[in-house]
């Protein structure tokens, strides 16, 4: 039995893969590295992270992608020039984040779903409790200054009261039943699910609700175990995933509970909801937003 431990104070986020939908930007350039506002869409997970109480980040990445570790490296070199030039503060809130949360980062041995980017991560994790989410959806209130609860401590309340898996949840419609997991279970209070079962994009007819897992996880380490005993059973070149082969599991053996997470998410991963991210993102901004949305409503 995993020791108890109260607190969530770490944050895995997978970060491997070769970004094909963004291909030919991301044959040099790690996906996690794309900009959204000038900003690595990895760097806006970091900053909700921090807002919301993680210490340390596991990112999972894989070979040829060390250009994310010199991302949240100090580079004194260019520290230097933008003293020299009085731009420190084009450096934004990078050096910031590095004196307030861990960076450690390891690389993923198998790329067959994200399931094993997690069992790469499980020595680092330990027996800790801990959270899950991806580098291409962002909450971006927090790093946009905005007062909000950020969708992940959401889920870490949510656990801290339970003590036991939390899933981020959004109302999805019948399209989205066909690209998120969806939960079978019960509202027990307002926004909070009991779930007894997750079925990984089943479509609309064979959803058995509206209710898509899409916000990211906090997970207790028996889920390693739970992986590690699904792996063994895949076929050549079946993937491991997260959602129907651990979650579903795991709601087997303990309770496992879902939170409604109301704040916007911006999905970054295909070049349409990027593209839709930065002009969302842009009316907020608060130095051209106003100039912004004027031009877009030419």
């Amino acid at each position: 039995m995993a020791r108890q431990i109260d607190k969530i104070t770490k944050l895995v986020i997978p970060c491997a893969g070769f970004g094909t939908r963004f291909l030919p930007a991301t044959k040099a350039v790690p996906k996690p590295l794309l900009p959204v506002l000038g900003k690595p869409t990895v760097q806006w997970v970091v900053e909700e992270a921090v807002a919301s109480g993680i210490a340390e980040i596991i990112f999972v990445i894989m070979k040829g992608h060390e250009a994310i570790i010199d991302h949240f490296k100090y580079s004194a070199k260019l520290v230097a020039h933008l003293k020299k030039f009085n731009k420190l503060e084009r450096l934004g809130n990078i050096e910031n984040l590095r004196k307030k949360v861990k960076f450690r980062f390891i690389y993923q041995k198998h790329f067959y779903g994200t399931g094993f980017a997690l069992l790469d991560a499980r020595q680092e994790v330990g027996n800790d409790p801990f959270a899950l989410v991806w580098s291409d959806e962002i909450d971006a209130l927090p790093g946009l200054g905005k007062k909000s609860v950020p969708r992940l401590k959401q889920m870490i309340d949510l656990f801290e009261k339970y003590k036991s898996p939390v899933l981020g949840v959004h109302i999805i419609d019948d399209e989205g039943t066909k690209k998120y997991g969806v939960i079978k279970g019960e509202e027990i209070s307002a926004g909070v699910y009991k779930v007894d079962d997750i079925l990984e994009k089943p479509g609309p007819k064979k959803a058995p609700s509206r209710i898509g897992s899409r916000a990211g996880y906090v997970l207790t380490p028996d889920i390693f175990d739970i992986l590690a005993k699904a792996a063994k059973k895949l076929k050549p070149g079946q993937e491991l995933g997260v959602p129907n082969h651990g979650i579903s599991a795991l709601t087997k053996k303990r309770p496992v509970y879902a939170r409604l997470i109301k704040n916007e998410l911006y999905d970054t991963g295909n070049v349409y909801t990027w593209l839709k991210a930065n002009v969302e993102l842009g009316k907020m901004d608060k130095g051209f937003g106003k100039e912004f949305k004027k031009y877009l409503d030419k």
